[in-house]
């Protein structure tokens, strides 16, 4: 499946390079505001980055298509308070999911510099981490563990967001993106967990 995906991506990127008027490239990153949709309850976002490359593609003065290539910290965290034998021990817990995510933006030019964009996105995870401290009185104790085997290696999503490009080559974005696919491994039916991540950007193309 992987490899599929792969070559299509490829394969498109070829198609649309033969085909265009030019081609920039170029670096971006920001902050994630990650959050996990579905089955869960009493969960925070967890607030991260995203880095990586950009190229886009131009295919008329007012449509281009943008792959991306993206390191994306995801996932959540949450705070709550347990009374043993009458001490308050507050914990906080953080699922960490790192992926590898390949976005593909088709983008139109409103203005001169400003754009809106859409477009599908293909996750690959590389890690997966539960992180728990519990803090009691001034002492706190923490363990972490490997929780991959519980997640889907590859995750499906939509993006759509706002960009604006200043003729020096700098420029930002906002971009919300939806997860469609269900992250959790043999959840059975009856639980269903996706990633939503807004991300903000501060980019530059070459």
């Amino acid at each position: 499946m992987k490899k599929v995906i792969l070559c299509g991506a490829i394969a498109l990127f070829g198609f649309l390079s033969a085909n265009a008027q030019e081609v920039k490239f170029g670096v971006k990153a920001g902050v994630n505001l990650a959050t996990i949709g579905g089955d869960v309850e009493d969960a925070d976002g967890r607030t991260s980055f995203h880095v990586g490359g950009v190229a886009e593609i131009m295919i008329s003065n007012k449509f281009s298509v943008q792959p991306e290539l993206l390191y994306s910290a995801q996932g959540l965290q949450s705070e709550y308070t347990e009374t043993f034998f009458g001490s308050d021990v507050k914990f906080e817990e953080k699922l960490k999911l790192d992926y590898i995510n390949l976005p593909i933006m088709a983008k139109y030019y409103v203005t001169e510099g400003l754009s809106i964009e859409a477009g599908p996105q293909v996750g690959f995870l590389i890690s997966a981490e539960s992180e728990i401290e519990a803090s009691s009185e001034g002492d706190s104790e923490n363990q972490t563990q490997d929780v991959k085997d519980g997640f889907k290696s590859i995750d499906f999503a939509a993006g759509i967001g706002l960009g604006y490009k200043l003729d020096s080559g700098l420029n930002f974005s906002a971009r919300y993106t939806l997860g469609l696919a269900n992250i959790a491994e043999d959840a059975g039916d009856d639980f269903s967990i996706q990633n939503n991540v807004l991300q903000v950007s501060l980019g530059y193309m070459f």
